[in-house]
């Protein structure tokens, strides 16, 4: 007979989960403060707005801030749904194409036998040590040459080539992608671009979801910084500071705007949650 363990196992009380949650909720409440004031100063009425000692939510609701972005932004002698379109093609096509570009040269470090890839990896991680101000005169510099200044490329062809997405899947890829499974493929007469479509993409799903999220946030949220000066190609956060510097009686039209576009990118969020949540756990990224 075996003789009883001496430890013994601690768990949490009723009382003390009630506790957890409690602090969790609080927690979590806190933290969406900024995001509920925002929505309820995008209601308020002028009046309120202007009210001291300010309020935190809205006792006469209306949508008249919502009503009043498309006036405002007519000043610009540009209709409101070209910044819109603007922002949604910039959005869509560069997101696209740099998850594509991303996952193929992850895959080429992760599973081909390139010569080198080690240090080409290297190399990845270091550049992830430079922001995008340390980059901003040479990548003017190379606009200026491509001829792309003042072109909607301007915003599209930086997104493309980002060594975070290459080292997220490449990373998620080594611990979730088995050699076994590629060379059982290559054994079955299956080419390179058919093992990265019906292979490789499908199993890597949540990384490539959370380099979606991730790549959607940061290019929604995209302005022109000295390389468009067109206002047809300019965005829709563009409209957002030039409404915003209004001053205080276009508080609510400001936080109306921000509304909007807070919209996409929660919607996004929801959709790759959980994907998010493995791809951080499976590439060892857990904050």
């Amino acid at each position: 007979m075996q003789k009883r363990s001496q430890y013994k196992r601690y768990t949490r009380s009723k009382a003390g989960n009630v506790m957890y949650f409690i602090i969790l909720i609080a927690a979590g409440l806190f933290t969406s403060l900024p995001l509920i004031y925002c929505i309820c100063t995008a209601f308020k009425p002028l009046d309120e707005l202007l009210v001291f000692p300010p309020r935190f939510l809205v006792h006469r609701p209306t949508i008249e801030n919502f009503v009043q972005i498309p006036n405002l932004v007519d000043k610009l002698g540009v209709p409101l749904s070209r910044y819109i379109f603007n922002s949604l093609f910039i959005t869509v096509v560069a997101t696209v194409l740099h998850i594509f570009v991303a996952s193929m040269a992850a895959f080429v470090l992760s599973k081909s036998n390139l010569r080198f890839k080690k240090l080409i990896f290297i190399f990845v991680q270091l550049s992830l040590l430079y922001n995008a101000y340390t980059l901003a005169v040479p990548q003017y510099l190379i606009f200026s040459k491509m001829e792309i200044i003042d072109t909607i490329w301007v915003y599209i062809l930086p997104a493309i080539p980002s060594t975070t997405g290459v080292f997220l899947i490449k990373q998620y890829m080594d611990s979730s992608v088995p050699d076994t499974l590629l060379e059982a493929a290559r054994i079955d007469g299956a080419g390179v671009f058919k093992m990265y479509t019906s292979i490789i993409m499908p199993i890597i799903k949540p990384a490539w979801m959370t380099l979606l999220l991730l790549s959607f946030q940061s290019l929604w949220a995209v302005t022109p910084t000295g390389t468009v000066f067109s206002e047809k190609l300019k965005t829709l956060p563009y409209v957002l500071s030039s409404i915003t510097a209004g001053g205080m009686a276009r508080a609510g039209s400001a936080m109306a705007a921000t509304v909007l576009m807070m919209i996409p990118p929660i919607f996004i969020f929801f959709i790759s949650q959980s994907n998010v949540m493995e791809t951080m756990s499976s590439a060892g990224m857990k904050g």
